[in-house]
C-alpha cells in the first residue's frame, strides 16, 4: 500500500497564495514592457522622418530637380504631356460613342486621332504659304514704309557719311604699326535649315503623341482603374475626382473657348476682306488660333495686323482698321465670355495665368505657350481635391 503524506490545509492555501503572487508579478512585468514598446512605437510614429529645419531646403532641391528634367527632356516630356491633355479632351466623346452606339473603343479613337492630325495639317497648309510669303516682303516692306519720302532718305544717307568720317579719322590717329587684327567669320546655318530642323523635330513629337493619344483612348481607362485599385480606399475617390474633373473642366475651357474664338476669327476675315487686305481668311484663320494664348496672343495678333495693313494699304485709317477692330471684338468676347471662362471655371488669378505663360514658354517654347492654360486648369484641380495642397489653390485663386 502506498503512503500518502499527509499535507495541512494551510500549506495549501500558501503554496497556492504565493503562485499567484508570481503570475500577479510575471503579468505586471509583461504590461510594462508592453507599455514601453508601445510608448517607443508611438515615438517613432511622431518623430518626423525630416526635421524642420531640413524639409524646405530638400523640398527646393526637389522641385529644382523636376523643372531641370522637364527642360533637359522635353523631347520626351512634351508629346507625352500634349498626349495626356488630348486624352482628356477626347475620352468623353469615346465614351458617349460606346455608351450610345456600341461604337468599339479602337474604331472611335482611331477616328478622332485622324480627324486631329487632319485638322492640324489643314491649318499648317492653309496658314504655311501666305506666312511664308509674307516673311519674304514684310523686310522690304517695312524699309518701304520707313524711309519712302525723300527728305528721311536723305538725313539717313547723311548720318551715314558723317558715321564713315569719323571711323576714318579714327583709323588715322590710330597707330600704324599695329597689326590688324585678324576676321574671324563663323559659319552658321541659315534660318531656313533651322527652320526645317525644327519642323522635322515638332512633326515627330506630334506624331509620337498622336500615336500614344490613341492608345490612351484605348486603354488608359483600364490603366487608372489598376492604379486605383492598389490605393487604401481613402484615397480613390480623390483619384476618380481628379481624374473625372479634369476631363470636365479642359473638355468645358476648350469647347467654350474654341466658340469664342471661331467667332472673332470669322468676324477678323470679314473685317480684312472688307478693306482689302490681302489672304483675308489666312488672318482670321491666325487671329483666332493666337487667341488661345491668353492676353500674350491677343497682343501678338493686334501688331501683327498693324505691320501687314501699313505695308498693303495707303490711307491711315485702312492701316488703323484691321488692329482697331480686332481689338474691339477681343475686347466684346472678353467681357461677355472671358470672364464666364476665366472666372467661373478656372477661378484662377490673371496674374498667375500671364506668369504661366510666360514660365511654360521660357521652358518649353511656343509648344509651352500653347500648353500653359490647360496645365494650369489640372493644376488647379489637382490643388483644389487634395486637402494638403488646398492652401496653395486658395493663394492662386481669385
Amino acid at each position: 500500500m502506498a503512503f500518502r503524506p499527509f499535507k495541512h490545509k494551510d500549506d495549501s492555501l500558501i503554496v497556492d497564495e504565493n503562485n499567484a503572487n508570481n503570475s500577479h508579478a510575471n503579468s505586471a512585468g509583461n504590461s510594462d514592457h508592453t507599455d514601453h514598446l508601445d510608448h517607443k512605437n508611438a515615438d517613432a510614429r511622431s518623430r518626423p522622418l525630416i526635421s524642420s529645419e531640413l524639409s524646405t531646403p530638400i523640398y527646393g532641391l526637389f522641385t529644382l530637380g523636376i523643372l531641370y528634367t522637364l527642360y533637359v527632356a522635353h523631347q520626351i516630356v512634351l508629346p507625352i504631356i500634349l498626349a495626356i491633355l488630348t486624352s482628356l479632351l477626347l475620352s468623353p466623346i469615346v465614351k458617349k460613342l460606346y455608351v450610345a452606339f456600341r461604337v468599339p473603343r479602337m474604331v472611335s479613337a482611331l477616328l478622332l486621332v485622324l480627324m486631329v492630325l487632319g485638322g492640324i495639317a489643314g491649318v499648317t497648309y492653309a496658314v504655311a504659304s501666305p506666312v511664308l510669303t509674307w516673311a519674304e516682303e514684310a523686310p522690304q516692306g517695312i524699309s518701304r514704309l520707313l524711309v519712302g519720302q525723300s527728305e528721311i532718305r536723305r538725313q539717313i544717307s547723311k548720318v551715314t557719311e558723317s558715321a564713315e568720317k569719323v571711323e576714318k579719322s579714327m583709323a588715322e590717329l590710330s597707330d600704324s604699326s599695329k597689326a590688324k587684327p585678324t576676321t574671324v567669320v563663323l559659319k552658321t546655318d541659315s534660318w531656313r535649315s533651322q527652320l526645317m530642323s525644327k519642323a522635322r523635330d515638332g512633326v515627330a513629337g506630334l506624331l509620337l503623341a498622336l500615336a500614344l493619344t490613341y492608345f490612351l483612348l484605348v486603354g488608359g481607362d483600364r490603366i487608372i482603374k489598376n492604379f486605383v485599385r492598389q490605393l487604401p480606399r481613402v484615397q480613390r475617390k480623390t483619384v476618380l475626382r481628379i481624374t473625372h474633373d479634369s476631363q470636365h473642366q479642359i473638355a468645358q475651357y476648350l469647347g467654350v473657348l474654341a466658340l469664342s474664338n471661331t467667332a472673332v476669327g470669322v468676324a477678323t476675315g470679314l473685317m480684312c476682306w472688307a478693306i482689302g487686305l490681302p489672304d483675308p481668311a489666312v488672318w482670321g484663320l491666325i487671329a483666332g488660333l493666337a487667341r488661345f494664348i491668353p492676353y500674350l496672343g491677343v497682343i501678338l495678333t493686334i501688331l501683327l495686323l498693324a505691320v501687314v495693313s501699313a505695308i498693303s494699304l495707303d490711307a491711315v485709317w485702312l492701316m488703323a482698321f484691321a488692329p482697331l477692330g480686332y481689338l474691339g471684338l477681343t475686347t466684346l468676347v472678353g467681357f461677355f465670355i472671358e470672364p464666364w471662362v476665366h472666372g467661373f471655371r478656372m477661378a484662377i488669378n490673371p496674374v498667375v495665368i500671364f506668369v504661366s505663360i510666360f514660365f511654360w514658354g521660357w521652358l518649353w517654347g511656343p509648344v509651352g505657350v500653347l500648353l500653359a492654360v490647360p496645365l494650369m486648369t489640372v493644376i488647379q484641380v489637382v490643388l483644389k481635391q487634395i486637402p494638403k495642397l488646398r492652401p496653395v489653390y486658395r493663394v492662386i485663386a481669385r
